[in-house]
């Protein structure tokens, strides 16, 4: 049963059991250069491997540039026309953020399109060098901060080539498990009451919301920028390492039921390359299909408290 359900056809005429290879078969991405966070491993580095092998040229933002720079190796042995950096960037400090920007404007490129893909899940208390939650400041905060300092580079790359600029944020279906109040903006950095798993849905309802204002913002500007997010999957990396037990399970028996990294990095892929989805902006994406959000998560004016929250964090 599970396997016919993987299979169904959707809108998009893609399924939840599609690959990022299939998704994009046929797309040129050559001339155009992408961004991804989170590259060293799991879904990014498949989204990488995918955009690098249809031509785009792509730039590795990891944390740990020597395992990025492995990542890198292995896309070439298979494309070995491939166009691939490898910058260090830490989400978790906004020093390193600013650095990566400093480092990809040196290279003198354009940008296309930005996927901000890296993620920590379900994290014991812990806050950043900057003072900040863990999860929060990985997965909204740092993302915020280096969407900000592109979007200028993104908007002029769109204007001059014509084509159109993506924004491509990676949240999760957890956004439907925050704290009762969404976003803790008067405690945000408060360890008592703290959940793991409130803290993640937290930060994955900040991705959507970031999208969505984001998304109306460049509207009202008539930009030629979109920004979508998305739900990958429940998909087999090592993003639940803070959970062993978890962890353990997907590592083992969850391989047989949850998606693998190419079924996981599709609906990235998709968004970032498909035509389909040409001016297409401010939704949700699952298995390659735009879905209703919760209405929580549509709430623009908790859109626009976290927007205002967030530039006092980065400033």
């Amino acid at each position: 049963m599970w396997s016919l359900l993987r299979r169904r056809r959707n809108p998009s005429g893609f399924s939840p059991s599609s690959t990022a290879e299939e998704v994009t078969a046929g797309i040129d991405g050559s001339g155009l250069v992408a961004i991804v966070t989170g590259a060293s491993s799991g879904i990014g580095a498949e989204t990488c491997r995918v955009l690098a092998l249809r031509g785009v040229h792509v730039v590795m933002g990891v944390r740990n540039p020597s395992a990025g720079a492995c990542v890198r190796e292995e896309i070439v042995k298979q494309v070995p026309a491939a166009k691939i950096e490898v910058l260090e960037l830490d989400l978790s400090s906004l020093s390193s953020v600013r650095r990566f920007v400093d480092n990809f404007n040196a290279l003198n490129l354009p940008l296309n399109i930005l996927i901000n893909n890296a993620g920590v899940a379900f994290a014991p208390f812990t806050l950043s060098e900057d003072g900040i939650e863990l999860q929060f400041a990985t997965n909204h905060l740092g993302h915020f901060l280096l969407t900000d300092l592109l979007l200028e580079k993104i908007k002029v790359t769109a204007k001059e080539n014509g084509i159109e600029g993506r924004v491509v944020i990676v949240s999760s279906d957890s956004y439907k498990h925050p704290y009762g109040e969404g976003i803790r903006f008067d405690k945000i950095n408060d360890r008592s009451g703290y959940n793991s798993i409130y803290a993640y849905g937290q930060s994955k309802l900040a991705n959507i919301l970031h999208s969505n204002e984001l998304s109306n913002r460049l509207k009202e500007q008539d930009e030629k920028v979109t920004v979508n997010s998305l739900h990958p999957g429940a998909v087999v990396t090592n993003i639940a390492r803070h959970w062993g037990f978890i962890q353990g399970i997907l590592s083992t028996v969850g391989k047989f039921v949850v998606k693998g990294v190419e079924q996981g990095a599709a609906t990235v892929c998709y968004l970032a390359l498909h035509p389909q989805v040409a001016g297409v902006t401010g939704n949700y994406f699952v298995d390659c299909n735009a879905v209703e959000l919760k209405s929580h998560a549509n709430d623009k004016d908790l859109a626009k408290r976290l927007w205002d929250f967030s530039v006092s964090l980065i400033h």
